[in-house]
């Protein structure tokens, strides 16, 4: 697995060093190669028999990439469930790795698809005893893998860091990455950020088109103390803060990276002069060209983006 590489984006916040995480230089293309290897080691100690064991896990796509290119290499049967927001291109790669891909469109309560995802996963394993479900939104092994490598990487290369901007979708970078900080610098200041119409942090849900962040049910692994603020994107802010960066520096990044950056944009204005700043970039932008960089599919979701006038929300947290 390629180290990660920090670069230089102190124009993010003017007075301040800004070093942005690029996570998308592995061979997976995206962060979650860390969890992908921790979910599967898991599996292989929990017993099971492989590779009679057919593995299952609810993906919204780059992890699905980095399972079936682990479940590839070790011979693994592997099913992703996805849903339709899901990037054309990142189901390609699932398939094209031997993955079987089931794509749910039934949405669940909270108007998204994970809820349904989950409960076709339930159905699965009622009607296969042979399948087992790695279960990113409550196994401890993904925050291990960030406690371990993500934050620790972050510490070692970087030193003294006062504000760490994180996304949160299954949370698990997110909380691995707040254990280690926690533990080793308890005055770094562990910033969540998460898009509008997530109810990972009990906002309201509703809609949203851009996989990666947010959630249309709270994770299990998720632990809100160790957070000390959460900043909520809307998705058309992040849509600009993606396009701003490839325009203006040459960064085609994701969008989970655009959301994070929006956060970091916002925030800006309350970071103190001379503080050091890191922010997670999960993966690249290859994987967006037909959405967040495709103008006419903007155009369709976010007509009102000539004139934005969605405000970031930020929330400041009592850390207990």
């Amino acid at each position: 697995m390629l180290d990660d590489l920090f670069i230089r984006a102190d124009h993010l916040v003017p007075g301040s060093s800004v070093f942005l995480k690029l996570e998308g230089l592995n061979p997976a293309g995206s962060i979650k190669l860390k969890t992908a290897v921790a979910l599967v080691r898991q599996a292989e100690k929990s017993g099971r028999e492989f590779p009679r064991t057919r593995l299952i896990e609810s993906t919204s796509g780059n992890l699905g990439v980095a399972l079936a290119m682990v479940c590839a290499a070790k011979g693994y049967r592997l099913s992703c469930v996805t849903d339709p927001n899901a990037n054309a291109q990142s189901v390609r790669l699932m398939k094209a790795l031997g993955a079987e891909v089931v794509v749910i469109d039934r949405r669940d309560g909270n108007g998204g698809f994970l809820q349904s995802r989950i409960d076709y996963i339930g159905e699965r394993l009622l009607r296969e005893p042979d399948t087992y479900w790695l279960n990113q939104y409550a196994n401890p092994a993904g925050p291990w893998a960030h406690r371990e490598h993500t934050g620790r990487s972050i510490f070692e290369e970087i030193g003294h860091v006062d504000h760490v901007f994180i996304g949160a979708g299954t949370t698990g970078t997110l909380m691995g990455c707040a254990e280690f900080f926690r533990q080793h610098s308890p005055d770094t200041r562990i910033i969540a950020v998460d898009s509008v119409g997530s109810v990972t942090f009990g906002g309201p849900a509703a809609r949203r088109h851009i996989p990666g962040l947010g959630t249309s049910r709270r994770p299990e692994i998720l632990d809100e103390r160790l957070v000390d603020e959460v900043v909520m994107v809307p998705e058309s802010a992040s849509v600009e803060a993606c396009r701003m960066l490839a325009e203006e520096r040459g960064l085609l990044l994701g969008g989970s990276s655009g959301t994070v950056l929006a956060a970091v944009i916002e925030k800006s204005k309350d970071i103190p002069e001379g503080s050091v700043v890191v922010a997670l970039s999960p993966d690249f932008g290859e994987r967006y060209l037909e959405t967040v960089y495709d103008d006419d599919w903007v155009a369709d979701r976010w007509p009102e983006m000539q004139h934005p006038e969605i405000p970031v929300i930020s929330r400041v947290r009592a850390r207990a």
